[in-house]
């Protein structure tokens, strides 16, 4: 006999499908709860309110995406492969979605729903400054000799894996980021 979920994790999971799938705003205290199959009162025991839920939320996101990421950087010997696995765990993150709807960076999504201050934008914020921090620690190790060079190179991917993921969820796969990845190794190529 197999051990009842917790009503957190089936909140947690009901949001998470919810607020990826149909976004922050639309998604109700209701239909989080019949989603769950919980009580609204153990959402109310286990959350101080749904900005505590979207926090958690986004939260989970987060150590997801590091899971998955870790799990990429395990294979990773050199720099250049190690800045890569950064791109291969965002297709991977990706594919997670596509149950749900493929619709771009859960991240960036509930970020831009969420008002300017909100602890859940800085959980986002902390995210893609992570990304970038990562593309320059690598593109260093790469290019010791030019610090200027790789922070800027950095940059770059930065906005070139956001744009991509941005559209990603425009089309509803993961062609850009694969597209996204390419372009990174051209530009590691010409370093």
């Amino acid at each position: 006999m197999s051990e009842r979920v917790p009503a957190r994790e089936r909140l947690l999971k009901a949001a998470a499908e919810l607020f990826y799938r149909d976004g922050v705003g639309a998604t109700g205290i209701d239909t989080i709860t019949a989603h769950a199959g919980v009580a609204k009162m153990s959402l109310y025991n286990n959350f101080a309110s749904k900005s505590d839920l979207v926090k958690a939320y986004l939260d989970a996101r987060l150590e997801e995406w590091h899971a998955l990421f870790r799990e990429r950087l395990a294979g990773a010997g050199t720099p250049r492969e190690r800045l890569l696995a950064v791109f291969d765990s965002y297709v991977d993150h990706a594919e997670l979605a596509y149950g749900w709807g493929f619709r771009g960076c859960g991240l960036l999504n509930a970020a831009a729903e969420l008002p300017v201050g909100d602890a859940g934008r800085a959980t986002v914020a902390f995210q893609k400054d992570e990304v970038e921090e990562l593309f320059r620690t690598y593109l260093r190790e790469m290019k010791p000799e030019d610090v200027a060079l790789a922070d800027e190179t950095a940059e770059h991917l930065s906005f070139v894996l956001e744009g991509a993921m941005a559209r990603a969820g425009l089309d509803g796969h993961d062609g850009r980021l694969k597209a996204a990845r390419r372009i990174a190794l051209s530009i590691m190529d010409r370093l």
